[in-house]
């Protein structure tokens, strides 16, 4: 299966027009009155989930395809991420929890944009989050992160080489579950990690 294939669908609201036989303004107008939850890219455009427009055409009795029912199954694979731009720690902590936790997709993201994308797609059941990141800092992407309920409220465990006092009490103040200072200590970050999600 391939990293894409990996991924919960998601559809743009033409793809959804199509899926219900409407045209594709009446698919903008439910999504632009709350009736079909959705996002926006970067670029402005309408972005839905298979599993919010399952609830859509269930809410409304519509017939369900069956290419939706059986993604919607298969989406249900957890996923941690790892964000870091220190790239050989990235790849290091990667292989680790590849091993000790066979059960979840581990992906990389190396920037706070990337990270951002990255966790929209996946909803993923937990965050290891480096606090000083290029793009979006770790303290902005946490209390982004905690604030979108789309993304169902995942486990941050916030690693940084900065003061631990400092840095580490604030990243707890907006959010994350749990601190480990660098250098890190593997075998308590995959024990905060099992304790936790």
């Amino acid at each position: 299966m391939s990293r894409n294939e990996k991924k919960i669908k998601i559809y743009s609201a033409l793809e959804v027009a199509n899926i219900c036989g409407v045209v594709n303004q009446t698919a903008i107008n439910w999504i632009k009155n709350n009736h079909l939850k959705a996002f926006t890219t970067p670029g402005g455009q309408y972005r839905i989930y298979a599993e919010d427009l399952l609830e859509f055409l269930e809410s409304r009795n519509m017939r369900i395809p069956d290419q939706l029912v059986e993604l919607t199954k298969d989406s249900e694979r957890k996923a941690i991420v790892i964000v870091d731009d220190d790239e050989d720690l990235n790849n290091m902590l990667r292989e680790i929890l590849v091993r000790k936790l066979p059960g979840y997709d581990i992906e990389q993201a190396f920037d706070g944009f990337e990270a951002g994308q990255i966790i929209s797609d996946r909803r993923p059941s937990a965050i290891i989050l480096d606090i000083d990141l290029p793009g979006v800092n770790g303290h902005k992407l946490c209390a982004k992160i905690k604030k979108d309920k789309r993304l169902n409220n995942p486990v941050i465990i916030s690693i940084s080489g900065l003061d631990e006092e400092t840095e580490g009490l604030k990243i707890i103040q907006e959010g994350a579950d749990a601190f480990i200072p660098k250098p890190l200590d593997f075998d308590k970050l995959v024990g905060k990690l099992k304790e936790l999600i």
